[in-house]
Formats: structure tokens, C-alpha cells, sequence
């Protein structure tokens, strides 16, 4: 992955941080695990260098070591549901109303009943690498991805907070960030970590008119995300 320039700056977090949850479920799995598509893949670095930046209000790079708070299928929190691929391993958690389909590209994927925009991705590509750190500094990662990954030429992405978090062993990046563009806006957090020679990427987010009441309903799914051995 190409890493940018140092002029990435840091500002003050523009939104309080929440300590991550992390749920991980090995005696109930959904009825649905889809199985790995080897189809589209989020990151196609060809087109992501056609892409033009505009990029503001960079918020601050938040580092801590989160302990796993649901180590059981009884520990999910109320109103979520866990879902557990032993397949292609991980698991995550979504809210319980929500009802799976189909995401061109993404291995499994979840959305509100009734606002098809609420809903949360996972997808994954084959890496040599062992860790989100060798993929470079956690900043210039983010930025690159946000910027040539995520956001369309039409876009304007706006990243307001880092974090990362340690799991047995594993590190997760997990970041906000905005999509503008004419008329709309969509906000999001995105969970990126390695393992399993994969590099797994979920992504969580809402129309942005309704952020506000979602932010701290969705987070809660961005740092559920945990790598299982396979």
C-alpha cells in the first residue's frame, strides 16, 4: 500500500473516544456465514492512484491497549446479535433488527431493515504481512486508504479520530471518517487488522443526518471486530 507524504497533520479529536468492546462467540453461530468471495476487492491501488484528494480536518492519532470486554456468546450486548465465521475467521457484532444481504465484494454483510444505508461490511485479500504495522505508520495508512480506497473523485473525506487496540496478540486500527459530496454525506468507522495471511476490513456506517444518534450504537460494532485462528 502506498503511504503518503509527512504532511499529514494532528488535531484535537474532534469526538470523545469509547473504550473498544470485542466480542468473540464460539457455541451460537447466525445461520448465515457466507463464504469468502473471491470476487471485487476494496483495495485496487490502479484505480485508487486516479483518484484526487481533498482532505481536511485530520483528527488526532489515539494509541491504547484495549482489554477484550465480551469474552463469551453471553457477554454480547444487549440489542446485538454476534456473528462468527469459523470459516474465514473472525467475528463481529451487529444490531439485533438488522437482517443480512448480499455485498457485491464483501464476505458478509448486515443492514437495517428499513435505512439500507445503516449497515456493516466485512470483506478481506491475501497479504504477506503479519501485522497493520508493517503495512507503515498508522497515520499515513489511514489517510492513504481514506483518501484512494474509500472516497469517490466526487467525494470530499474528512478522517476525525484513530485509535488502535490490542487483542491477544493482534492489532486493530479503527477510524472515523466523512464522505461529502453534492447534497449528501455519509459517515462511517472502519475496522482494518491482519491475520491469517488476510487482510480483513470492516466497515460500519449511516447517512450522515443521522450520525449523531447512531455514532456510539455503531462504534460499538467498528471495535467488536477480532480475528479468530484458523
Amino acid at each position: 500500500m502506498a503511504t503518503l507524504r509527512s504532511w499529514v497533520s494532528s488535531l484535537p479529536n474532534q469526538f470523545a473516544m469509547q473504550n473498544s468492546a470485542v466480542s468473540s462467540r464460539s457455541t451460537v453461530v447466525p445461520s448465515s456465514v457466507i463464504k469468502a468471495s473471491s470476487g471485487d476487492l476494496l483495495m485496487n491501488e490502479k484505480d485508487c492512484l486516479k483518484r484526487r484528494l481533498i482532505l481536511v480536518g485530520v483528527g488526532a492519532v489515539t494509541t491504547s491497549l484495549f482489554p477484550a470486554r465480551f469474552a463469551s456468546a453471553e457477554g454480547v450486548p444487549k440489542g446485538y446479535q454476534a456473528f462468527v465465521d469459523f470459516t474465514d475467521g473472525y467475528s463481529y457484532v451487529y444490531p439485533s433488527d438488522w437482517r443480512d444481504f448480499d455485498f457485491r465484494g464483501h464476505d458478509s454483510a448486515f443492514k437495517d431493515r428499513f435505512a439500507a444505508l445503516q449497515h456493516v461490511r466485512v470483506s478481506f485479500i491475501p497479504t504477506n504481512k503479519n501485522d497493520v504495522h508493517d503495512l507503515g505508520p498508522m497515520e499515513e495508512v489511514i489517510f492513504d486508504l481514506v483518501k484512494n480506497v474509500y472516497a469517490a473523485p466526487t467525494q470530499i473525506p474528512t478522517i476525525y479520530d484513530m485509535q488502535e487496540r490490542t487483542i491477544d496478540g493482534k492489532n486493530y486500527w479503527t477510524f472515523e471518517y466523512d464522505l461529502a459530496s453534492s447534497g449528501f454525506s455519509r459517515t462511517a468507522f472502519a475496522t482494518i487488522a491482519i491475520g491469517n495471511g488476510r487482510y480483513y476490513t470492516l466497515v460500519v456506517g449511516a447517512n450522515e443526518r443521522r450520525w449523531s444518534r447512531l455514532r456510539d450504537k455503531l462504534k460499538v460494532v467498528a471495535d467488536s471486530f477480532k480475528i479468530l485462528d484458523i
